[in-house]
């Protein structure tokens, strides 16, 4: 025996583990990439339903404020209650379902149509004014991905003020 086939029979087995190596190592790069580009797409697509009910809550919510407006300069803006304090019936399933109206019968892509609330109250501190509490709740394309916005509106006279606010939970 020669040393040329000495040296091919140590190294005659060494090349199969090299190959499966690298298939290993190209196969776990492949299977990352692949887990990388699900969750991209999972998170854009939430990110798109979370941007649909946002959109459709701020819709709705700017429909029902100029409602209100153009209802206090008709005179026909509704009587506030005898409590002063900040309405809590936003907070309530049973009083949101039955009190809510929707400005619009459908929102393109929306599980349901957007929603608003309109609550008359009482401010302590200005007894000529009119002051609202606007509640708005957008959807996207599942009942879980809902956005809350709210608006207080208050109006004297001719001067409107609107502070608007994110509702960061789901009240109920």
């Amino acid at each position: 025996m020669g040393l040329r086939e000495v040296s091919r029979v140590r190294h005659h087995g060494t090349v199969l583990p090299i190959v499966l190596l690298l298939a290993a190592m190209t196969l776990a790069t492949s299977a990352a990439w692949f887990e990388s580009s699900l969750a991209s797409a999972r998170a854009a697509s939430n990110v798109r339903d979370y941007l649909q009910a946002f959109h459709a809550a701020d819709s709705v919510l700017t429909l029902c404020s100029r409602a209100v407006v153009t209802a206090a300069g008709d005179g026909a803006a509704a009587t506030p209650p005898a409590a002063s304090g900040e309405p809590v019936q936003w907070k309530l399933e049973s009083a949101f379902e039955a009190g809510a109206v929707a400005p619009v019968s459908q929102w393109p892509g929306s599980l349901r149509p957007p929603q608003c609330l309109i609550e008359a109250w009482r401010l302590a501190t200005r007894a000529d004014a009119q002051a609202f509490l606007l509640t708005s709740r957008g959807f996207g394309r599942t009942k879980e991905s809902q956005v809350w916005l709210q608006m207080e509106l208050v109006i004297e006279g001719e001067k409107v003020e609107r502070h608007w606010r994110r509702i960061a939970v789901k009240p109920f």
